[in-house]
């Protein structure tokens, strides 16, 4: 009995052991469900959780009581898979639970990863976006302020205090005259400017003239003038454009081309940057266009290019510049609308045209000069020379020794250069009447003789005119006339002779003078002959131009003549008068040209009488003061009035 219930007992004992391994094992495993469930709560959400489940039909197991059931639940959501229905045995549960820990922790690694991920993502949007909130700033603060930032605006306000900064004017914009009647010496000039431009119908013109004499300033002072009346098509707010032309070349490239205008490609030439992105050519306007409705005053227009001359002229045809270029697409709708009205239609270049020239007009385009009215502006005389120095003196508000306007007429024909060396005796009276009285306000500054002598030594200026008339005669000695530039000067010519072997004499000629100069000798020889008998083969001869000048055309002839005749004969020749003309064979003294700035030139240097050729009477001016011209035909005629008579 003891034994039956020794191994009842020992029976029992087994079986309670065995049953507390079995609930210790069951709460182990519902303790690895719930730590399950927990950690998928976390890395979904308890919310999402109870979402999911719902959506996977385990909810209900979720929330069972029974392990099995609750794996199930496990199951579907880790596997996402509402179609597992078999529960698992007891005996299974462990490596189901194995399974599942590998699969959440697959999960939880993903999820890590993806947090990083998206954590980086997050950090680059939130980077890009505050870029582009950076830059929407940025682009309403153009939008504001304009293109502008803190260093351009720095560089601006440095310009403008540099424009504030003035060392001094210049004397020719102080001294240049302000309206018509202060200029001096070209009253027929301006009446004949004025009768062009001051008009219903404008004409283009060409003005002739020597440097310095005014024509860019009474081009604007005309315009000034027309833009007050109200007939001429002038506004008042007109413009007048100047340009040089020894500035303006052709491009064979059209890259740039400031008079006519050019198209900046988007590619090769830097068109605006929008246009450049959307590959739009843009059109320049240039002076032409800039000048519509007003004037276009070039300057030495006689050394512009030819090839740009023509396009000129075409555009004074048209009245419109042309533009083209390969990028011009005129069916693209991102063309803005003045860009496509400048290719179509082209700019406006409704102008007149005022061109100076230094040049003689048959140096000018045949082309150009049949398109515009020509005007000549006078060289300016020694009374006139001195005129603008009294009158620059007075708006300078200093006084003059009275030699001072008299000296700088003899160093200067050109009223700017005269009113520069009066701007530097001023500068230099102005500066020892500092240095004399330590200040200058309220005082007159007085230019002396003195300090006008020292400009010009300081200068190395020299006389206009050497060589001066006289009263007195000369044997040998003769003055003729040459022009160069619009400006006439006298030529001194002198010839000796010694008596040699008969019929083998020897003639001497400055051989710079020039192959006419020395035809015009040749010439003379055969006249002295058949007007005096001598032959000349019977003398040496030597004819001397002073000074080796080089003279192109035939009018030195008579005086030559002359000259030698004057030393055959030994007869003096008056010392005041000048001579121009061709010689023939015959003794005819034949036409030449520029007589008006011949006798100029003679007036300057002191001439009382000019004698020219017969055939050039109607080219004497109307107006003389101070000069008696006397025109001639033949030789002999001359020899009555130009020798000596006792």
């Amino acid at each position: 009995m003891k034994s039956v219930l020794r191994g009842v007992g020992e029976e029992n004992s087994v079986s309670g052991m065995a049953w507390r391994d079995r609930f210790s094992q069951e709460d182990q495993l519902q303790r690895q469900v719930t730590a399950l469930y927990t950690l998928l709560a976390n890395l979904y959400g308890s919310d999402k959780l109870v979402m999911k489940a719902g959506k996977l039909d385990a909810l209900k197991l979720m929330r069972s009581k029974h392990l099995t059931e609750r794996v199930l639940a496990l199951q579907r959501l880790v596997y996402e898979d509402p179609t597992l229905d078999r529960l698992p045995k007891e005996n299974e549960i462990p490596s189901v639970l194995d399974d599942i820990e590998e699969e959440i922790a697959d999960l939880i690694a993903r999820k890590t990863v993806e947090d990083k991920i998206e954590k980086k993502i997050a950090e680059r949007m939130q980077t890009r976006h505050e870029e582009y909130v950076k830059e929407i700033k940025l682009q309403v603060l153009k939008e504001v302020s304009g293109p502008d930032n803190p260093y351009t605006l720095k560089k601006y306000a440095e310009l403008e205090k540099l424009e504030q900064i003035s060392l001094s004017r210049s004397a020719l914009e102080k001294l240049r005259p302000s309206s018509l009647d202060q200029v001096v010496g070209q009253e027929a000039a301006i009446r004949v400017l004025l009768s062009k431009l001051v008009s219903p119908y404008p004409q283009h013109v060409i003005v002739y003239g020597p440097p310095g004499v005014g024509k860019t300033t009474v081009a604007r002072l005309v315009l000034e003038e027309a833009k007050r009346i109200e007939y001429t098509p002038f506004a008042a707010d007109a413009p007048f454009v100047e340009v040089d032309g020894t500035t303006l070349r052709w491009d064979p490239r059209e890259v740039t081309n400031p008079l006519l205008g050019s198209v900046h490609d988007p590619i090769y030439q830097g068109a605006r940057r929008d246009l450049a992105e959307s590959a739009i050519p843009e059109p320049k306007p240039g002076l032409v266009t800039e000048a519509h409705g007003g004037i276009l005053f070039i300057d030495e227009i006689g050394d512009m290019d030819p090839v740009l001359m023509n396009k000129l002229l075409k555009v004074l045809e048209d009245k419109r510049v042309k533009f083209d270029s390969a990028y011009y697409d005129p069916d693209d709708p991102g063309v803005p609308k003045y860009i496509k009205k400048l290719f179509e239609e082209g700019a406006p270049a409704d102008f007149i045209l005022v061109a100076a020239t230094t040049r003689d007009p048959a140096e000018i385009s045949p082309a150009l000069r049949s398109r515009c009215a020509e005007v000549f502006f006078e060289p300016l005389t020694k009374q006139a020379i001195e005129q603008i120095v009294v009158g620059a003196a007075q708006r300078l508000g200093a006084e003059l020794d009275p030699e001072v306007p008299r000296i700088i007429s003899e160093y200067s024909i050109e009223g700017r250069k005269a009113v520069g060396m009066l701007a530097d005796a001023y500068g230099l009276a102005l500066y020892e009447q500092y240095k004399q009285f330590k200040q200058n306000s309220g005082l007159t500054v007085r230019i002396r003789k003195e300090d006008l002598l020292e400009v010009i030594r300081t200068g190395r200026m020299t006389p206009f005119t050497k060589a001066r008339g006289s009263a007195h005669g000369e044997i040998g000695k003769i003055y003729g006339l040459g022009v160069s530039g619009f400006v006439g000067s006298i030529i001194e010519i002198e010839a000796v002779s010694f008596p040699a072997e008969k019929g083998k004499g020897k003639m001497r000629f400055n051989e710079t003078a020039g192959s006419m100069a020395k035809d015009s000798v040749f010439n003379a020889a055969s006249v002295v002959r058949l007007l005096t008998g001598l032959d000349v083969n019977d003398y040496d001869l030597h004819v001397n131009i002073v000074g080796g000048g080089r003279i192109d055309g035939p009018s030195a002839g008579v005086a030559i003549t002359l000259a030698i005749i004057s030393c055959l004969l030994e007869r003096p020749i008056r010392q005041d008068i000048a001579v121009t003309g061709e010689v023939s064979i015959q003794g005819k003294v034949k036409e030449v040209g520029g007589i008006f700035e011949k006798i100029y030139g003679a007036k300057q240097a002191g001439v009382k009488e000019v004698f020219i050729p017969m055939e050039n009477k109607e080219e004497i001016p109307s107006l003389l003061d101070g000069i008696r011209v006397r025109p001639v035909a033949t030789v002999q005629e001359l020899m009555d009035h130009v020798f000596v008579t006792h």
